[in-house]
């Protein structure tokens, strides 16, 4: 990896992509300190560190929701609205022709994604100002109206910034920034567990146990990352004019991890609906029910959890891998897998395989989501906020990036050797 990136700083091209990048990178983490006027902060960040589901969303966008800023929601409402449109695109007719489309089509499915960012960011931001209404300085409609529309504005900036990176710089602009966020909270959580050390709070034990647990998830989050199901194709040979073509053997490969990160989030946003609107009626009844018994990090609402994660793992592989539709690929090039008829045989046995495959992903993620839970009772250590699902997506995200690097240095390596 270190060679990799040397490698990329010595070629023009790839450096200015790197500083491009960084430049952007750095004015999201200083749009991460401006703070929205008319809320107290004090009063908002011990909500946002009482434990709530606030906590996590408060990592992936680097602090910028405890401190209140322009981007409190972080790029949140882009990935809800780009899975959304992702399955609509199975149902609605219209979205799956324009998705068949190629590049005009897809331009088109991009930018209906960005008009759904906007909605929802602005109904969700809505929600959490009227949740939080305690921490405004004058809590009226018009407050509430200005409060929402520039955090909205916030996230439709940060939609713009992940674009940019994505077309102009290297790596997908969107997960930077979540690993952006992620990372710059990395210095704070390490001063805390060397307060919490000097203090008495914690003992080298318990500190030494986290760091093997955290070693220990990034090997098992690399692995089912880079985890393959290969299933043997073989294509058969053609005479084309005087030319043979096909007779190769290759493999069709399932990934572990299909699903990437996208369910844990799905499932996070879903079940932070019902905080939400529990939130608004602080000192009601219903709301100490629902925080005695569904509250995070009790019994029901991590099992509740993990189901959900399970759950949106198997719904969503099925929507970006459609058996059918590889198994028809692979007959109309002529190709067929070892023992099997082309065509329904065959889409039986993906889909068999699949199913197979993704429980052991499903599982494994839902094992992420809910590890701080564990972890807090392994180690006592208050606050852990940086857990199994940060760690996913740093993970991920640096694997994913240092692909494109390579890429990139294998591409221009091809072509000065052509020349």
């Amino acid at each position: 990896m270190l060679e990799s990136l040397k490698s990329a700083l010595k070629v023009s091209e790839l450096r200015s992509k790197i500083l491009f990048t960084l430049g952007l990178i750095f004015i999201f983490r200083l749009g991460a300190h401006i703070p929205v006027p008319g809320v107290n902060l004090e009063r908002f960040a011990e909500l946002v560190n009482s434990g709530l589901i606030f906590s996590f969303f408060d990592v992936i966008s680097g602090g910028a929701l405890k401190n209140f800023s322009v981007f409190a929601m972080g790029i949140m409402p882009y990935i809800n609205a780009s899975i959304i449109m992702q399955l609509l695109t199975v149902v609605i007719p219209h979205l799956e022709r324009l998705a068949k489309e190629g590049d005009e089509g897809r331009k088109k499915i991009t930018q209906y994604t960005r008009y759904l960012t906007v909605v929802l960011a602005f109904i969700q931001g809505l929600g959490v100002v009227v949740g939080v209404q305690n921490s405004l300085v004058n809590p009226n409609v018009a407050t509430y109206i200005m409060t929402a529309l520039t955090i909205t504005a916030g996230t439709t900036f940060l939609m713009w910034l992940g674009e940019q990176i994505t077309e102009k710089g290297i790596g997908n602009g969107i997960s930077l920034l979540i690993f952006a966020g992620i990372v710059s909270s990395v210095p704070q959580g390490i001063a805390g567990l060397a307060e919490y050390l000097n203090a008495g709070t914690i003992n080298v034990f318990s500190l030494l146990l986290l760091i093997i647990i955290g070693g220990l998830v990034i090997a098992g989050v690399v692995a089912v990352q880079e985890g393959q199901r290969r299933i043997p194709v073989q294509y058969a040979k053609r005479v084309v004019g005087r030319r043979v073509y096909g007779g190769q053997t290759t493999h069709l490969p399932l990934r572990v991890n299909q699903a990437g990160v996208i369910p844990i989030i799905f499932a996070s946003s879903l079940l932070m609906f019902p905080e939400t609107i529990v939130n608004m009626f602080q000192n009601s009844p219903v709301a100490a029910f629902y925080a005695e018994w569904f509250g995070w990090g009790t019994l029901f609402h991590t099992l509740f959890y993990a189901l959900l994660i399970i759950g949106f793992t198997y719904f969503y592989t099925a929507v970006i891998m459609n058996p059918a539709d590889v198994a028809d690929n692979i007959k109309k090039y002529g190709g067929f897998i070892p023992g099997l008829r082309p065509g329904r045989p065959t889409a039986e046995y993906i889909s068999r395989v699949m199913s197979r495959v993704t429980l052991a992903g499903a599982i494994f993620l839902a094992l992420i989501a809910i590890l701080p839970n564990f972890v807090l009772l392994a180690t006592r250590i208050p606050n852990i906020y940086f857990g199994g699902t940060s760690l996913l997506i740093v993970v991920g995200v640096a694997l994913d990036t240092m692909k494109q690097v390579e890429s990139h240095l294998l591409m221009r390596s091809y072509q000065g050797f052509i020349k």
